[in-house]
């Protein structure tokens, strides 16, 4: 099992991510792709004992879990947990998400499923919705946080997303699963808690929220009629490696 991190600038959070997810009692190795940052990021994840994947520069976190999600095919691992560096999501909760794949084979972790009090304002929070109620039809099953990323993907997720894990804006949550959903696979979700973000300023303005709305259902259409054929891996991806 592969724990992927993509990360950007987070020296200062990885070593607490990396040491709490060593305590979760579950036999993970850990990758951190460093997504292009400028700071220290890539050295303090290997001090703290993780294997490092540097892109050159930035790709965004759809482009640094598709170099995930290939070197987990390249190494042949049976699931991945996307985690993020910033300490906002628990580890405590990987082993839910784990469990949950028995039966699924995306699991998402989700803030608004009746864990924990975490709060988005009014205008991001309806956005985020009414995309939980066009995901939640599409797949049959009840998603209350389609833009969560953290998330559990197992081997025929894993072999899918190396080859079409979108690497635009709002294409790594809302684009991925209508992508896992229209080639067969089944999603569903875990409640969690995850923890308010410690740093930074979240977009909260109604425009703001708007725009948000906007772009993810361009995507949410443009994976709706493109066509997603699975991929076949035999040969595996990228003979050069990641």
């Amino acid at each position: 099992m592969l724990v992927a991190i993509p990360a950007l600038n987070e020296e200062a959070s990885l070593p607490g991510v990396i040491a709490e997810l060593r305590g979760v009692g579950v036999d993970l190795d850990v990758l951190v792709v460093d997504d292009g940052s400028g700071d220290n990021t890539a050295e303090v994840a290997r001090v703290a004992g993780a294997m490092v994947c540097s892109l050159p520069f930035n790709l965004g976190v759809g482009g640094a879990m598709r170099a995930a999600f290939k070197y987990a095919v390249r190494h042949d691992y049976d699931v991945v947990v996307q985690v993020d560096a910033d300490g906002q999501h628990d580890p405590r909760f990987v082993v839910s998400l784990l469990d949950a794949l028995c039966d699924a084979d995306v699991v998402v972790g989700a803030r608004f499923a009746g864990v924990g009090d975490y709060r988005v304002a009014a205008p991001r929070r309806l956005a985020m919705r009414v995309l939980s109620v066009v995901l939640s039809r599409l797949s049959g099953r009840p998603l209350t946080d389609v833009t969560s990323g953290f998330r559990a993907t197992n081997r025929r997720g894993i072999r899918l997303f190396a080859v079409h894990y979108p690497a635009e804006y709002l294409g790594d949550t809302v684009e991925s699963l209508v992508i896992a959903l229209r080639t067969g696979c089944v999603i569903t979700q875990v409640p969690v808690d995850m923890r308010q973000r410690h740093g930074g300023s979240a977009s909260q303005s109604s425009t703001r929220a708007l725009m948000y709305l906007a772009r993810a259902g361009v995507a949410l259409v443009l994976a709706l009629v493109r066509s997603w054929p699975y991929p076949d891996l035999d040969p595996p991806i990228d003979p050069e490696g990641v």
